[in-house]
């Protein structure tokens, strides 16, 4: 499924048109992607599962081309995705 096919469904799940419903998808999106850019930003959704941001310091490691030079690995922050109890039951 990709974005598309969610507006579709949500359409016609909900009985609106493809634009309400593309409304709908990107303020859901939206209301997400801010939440996660918040310091220790948590979305749960209960039954569904939970996104989280977690930051990776900056690193050195081994450059796997050059042998005997190391690379730096800049610091970014992670998402992972926990999901809920209901949808690992509906998935097994």
């Amino acid at each position: 499924m990709n974005k598309g096919d969610l507006i579709a469904h949500v359409a016609e799940q909900a009985g609106i048109t493809k634009a309400q419903a593309t409304d709908a998808v990107n303020a859901v999106f939206g209301g997400i992607t801010e939440t996660l850019k918040k310091e220790d930003g948590k979305a749960a959704f209960i039954g569904f599962g939970t996104f989280s941001t977690k930051h990776r310091p900056e690193s050195t490691r081994p450059n796997p081309l050059k042998k005997g030079t190391m690379m730096t690995i800049a610091a970014k922050n992670l998402i992972k995705f926990k999901p809920g109890k209901a949808l690992e039951d509906a998935l097994n």
